[in-house]
């Protein structure tokens, strides 16, 4: 089933390159193909819960083949309650994508199997139970996205933008190399399994080497969330990238930072993650506040959504920072939990604005907010839509935005209580920069001729929007849906730490 749900987008997309598919029988096929891997997603979920966990790790659905022997790598992939969420949602995400380039007319062959192939890295990332396999599809996913920016993206800069990005992430991923290899060195017999090397961390005692192993891994994992101050890759490429691109983007690859965090730094360097706890929060918390200011100045719609994952992901790490901090168990259980649904949360959340910047800028040309205001009156679906998306962004009550950060602050504030007692002045701060937004570009009167050409939603771009929105609804009042998968991993992660 794994290597099913793994690899069947990227055969797809080498089918439509080689057979030289029709562009519309493309676009088609990437749509099906998306559908399927939801359909295989919520198989494995019924399964999961069903009791399909297998040995003491609380991993199912393994597949361990040989792939590198002689250094002790296989291709070892699996779910838990870590992994399966986020399965689930690049599933969702690339579905929500597919739909809403049913009118890419630009290439569209080549732009349904980059993202295909796009889509099996982000699936065989968080499947991943190897470094070496993680490290492959870690890396893959950088060339992916540089690939969609700098041909599909929009604006003079859009190459330039694409080449920072991916200069950027490379550089991390040489560092996360490099932590790898640590670990590997430093375990008996050598290996890359995770699970191997999570039942017995390699680095514990004194000496520098941990250190430097969590820095390395740190910095990779940091600079793709990204944090405060590896982010300034984030603006451009978002800024340049097609809207499809930027909510794959922010919706998917970011997690790839912040799930490296749970998957192999906590739970692989447990007494160094305890150690530096403190600066994990407070890069998270630098993460929030910035994150929040910055956006609260921007006039680019787009460029606010993307500042706005810089806050949300600093939250991720604030609550993973105090799940290092030892004390009461069960709380920092709840951070964990919450960090876990923030990553779902933001992933339907900011892959669902990104999508409704995408409609403006085919609408008016531009992401000025200046030049739109009184949008509501000439497109209410438009306004009504994004308005949700806003307002579940900043993590009103009916939204898994709240959840997440409600579990978040409440399992910091015992164990780090001014850093969750700070990190609260986010939640203002994004409210007060949502609504700064939606009145600029929907209330009032139209501040130039261009916001009085905006149409409203088609029904294409309803359909990739909406469910996107459903899914934040659906974990807002009925959490324990995401819980019951999350809640035993966390609890699982929170003992590794503490040994």
């Amino acid at each position: 089933m794994m290597p099913v749900l793994i690899f069947l987008p990227a055969a797809v997309a080498a089918v439509l390159l080689l057979a030289r598919v029709p562009d519309r029988a493309a676009l088609l096929a990437w749509l099906g193909t998306s559908l399927a891997t939801v359909g295989i997603s919520v198989g494995l979920w019924a399964a999961y819960l069903a009791g399909a966990r297998k040995g003491a790790d609380g991993f199912a659905f393994e597949v361990k083949v040989p792939w590198i022997p002689g250094v002790g790598s296989s291709f070892h992939v699996g779910v838990d309650g870590l992994s399966l969420p986020l399965l689930a949602l690049t599933a969702v995400v690339f579905t929500a994508c597919a739909v809403y380039s049913l009118r890419q007319g630009q290439r569209p062959r080549s732009y349904a199997a980059l993202f295909l192939a796009l889509q099996t890295t982000s699936l065989g990332l968080f499947a991943a139970l190897d470094l070496i396999v993680f490290f492959v599809f870690f890396d893959l996913s950088i060339v992916g996205m540089y690939f969609i920016i700098a041909g599909w993206g929009h604006g003079p800069g859009r190459r330039r933008s694409a080449l920072l990005f991916f200069l950027y992430t490379f550089v991390g991923s040489l560092a996360l190399l490099l932590g790898f290899i640590g670990l590997y060195v430093a375990s008996d017999p050598h290996t890359f399994d995770i699970v191997a090397l999570a039942a017995h961390p390699p680095l514990t005692g004194p000496g520098p080497a941990g250190p430097l192993v969590l820095a390395a891994i740190a910095l990779g994992l940091a600079i793709k969330t990204p944090t405060v101050p590896f982010h300034t890759w984030l603006p451009p490429a978002h800024t340049d990238a097609p809207a499809a691109g930027s909510a794959v983007l922010a919706g998917i690859l970011l997690k790839m930072g912040t799930f490296g965090f749970v998957r192999i730094a906590m739970p692989l360097l447990p007494e160094q993650w305890r150690a530096y706890a403190w600066v994990f929060i407070g890069v998270g918390v630098a993460s929030v506040l910035y994150g929040a200011l910055v956006a609260l100045a921007q006039h680019n719609f787009k460029r606010l959504v993307a500042f706005t994952s810089v806050n949300h992901m600093g939250y991720i790490l604030l609550a993973l920072g105090a799940a290092g901090l030892l004390g009461d168990d069960k709380a920092r259980e709840v951070a964990v939990s919450g960090a876990m649904v923030q990553m779902v949360s933001h992933g339907l959340i900011t892959a669902a604005l990104f999508l409704l910047a995408g409609v403006l800028l085919d609408r008016g040309g531009s992401y000025d907010m200046n030049r739109y205001g009184g949008l509501a009156a000439v497109a209410p679906r438009f306004a009504a839509v994004t308005a949700v998306a806003a307002f579940a962004s900043l993590g009103l009550p009916g939204f898994s935005g709240f959840i997440a950060e409600f579990q978040i602050l409440a399992g910091s504030l015992g164990p780090a209580t001014p850093a969750a007692a700070v990190a609260a002045l986010g939640i203002v701060l994004t409210a007060a920069l949502m609504l700064w937004a939606l009145h600029r570009l929907f209330l009032g009167a139209p501040r130039s001729q261009l916001a009085t050409t905006v149409t409203d939603l088609r029904p294409r771009e309803l359909w990739a929007i909406v469910p996107l929105l459903a899914g934040s609804v659906l974990i807002g009042l009925y959490p324990q849906s995401l819980l019951d998968v999350i809640t035993p991993a966390a609890h699982t992660l929170i003992t590794m730490v503490g040994r």
